[in-house]
């Protein structure tokens, strides 16, 4: 969540006219693949649900390090 704060989409302060009550360690968030990969490139690769993957992730990164991500459900 750092480094999407940091690109400008602060995940964690709530927005309550959007109903959205921000998010905190261990929440679940949906991340386009292209951001997860530049996650994974800067260092910073949040932990992946395998079971929440779309396959077509796969055109942007790579099954061995989403592998190396995962999280159990």
């Amino acid at each position: 969540m750092l480094r999407s704060a940091a690109h400008g989409n602060d995940l964690s302060t709530p927005h309550p006219e959007w109903n959205f009550p921000g998010l905190k360690a261990g929440d679940r968030w949906c991340l386009c693949a292209p951001r997860w990969k530049e996650a994974f490139h800067a260092g910073m690769a949040p932990a992946v649900l395998l079971s929440a993957t779309h396959m077509l992730a796969l055109e942007f990164c790579n099954l061995a390090d989403l592998q190396a991500h995962a999280v159990q459900e």
